[in-house]
């Protein structure tokens, strides 16, 4: 085995780690997009449903006319009740419902503080329509909500996941008004 020979034999070993190593940071790649693309679209999904299934019940119980189904409609935040122990009172745990956005975190507030519900929302937004399908600003007069959540990953984005977003969108027709 002469000089050259070694020479040649480490300058293909170096070829191949070099381009197995590229390989691997590749698939590394790929996998942190596809996980992080997971992420965004689960926890979208599972806050728009729970969100929308408390919409839906917006108002059930509730047989005084005075008292509204939703008292708040804004566009990242909407306020409803529920009267769980019908008593034509708005007053027990869990029946006034705050769905908000605070800065990066979608939260929900049922009388025991605002919790997480999912982190990395990029943005929330609530369309108000009325019965006849206007667009209304009037809490007392809104019947259907159409909602779009946008997300994305809720840990430190990397250089190839930080503009990876998922919107999804949604609509909710109030059942109990």
């Amino acid at each position: 085995m002469t000089l050259a020979d070694l020479l040649v034999s480490t300058a293909v070993l170096a070829l191949v780690v070099g381009a197995t190593l590229v390989t691997l940071e590749q698939g590394q790649q790929a996998f942190a997009v596809g996980a992080a693309r997971v992420e965004a679209q689960q926890s979208a999904r599972v806050a728009l449903t729970w969100l929308t299934a408390e919409l839906r019940q917006a108002g059930e119980g509730i047989t005084a006319p005075s008292l509204p189904a939703i008292s708040v409609a804004e566009p990242t935040r909407v306020v409803l009740h529920v009267d769980k122990n019908h008593n034509s009172v708005i007053a027990g745990a869990g029946e006034t419902i705050v769905w908000r956005l605070d800065h990066d975190i979608l939260r929900r507030d049922a009388g025991g503080g605002a919790q997480p519900v999912i982190n990395g929302v990029r943005a929330l937004a609530f369309l108000y329509f009325d019965a006849a399908g206007a667009p209304t600003t009037i809490p007392s007069a809104v019947r259907r909500i159409h909602i779009t959540l946008t997300t994305g990953p809720s840990h430190t984005p990397s250089l190839f996941t930080k503009n990876l977003t998922t919107t999804l969108t949604t609509e909710a027709h109030l059942r109990n008004r």
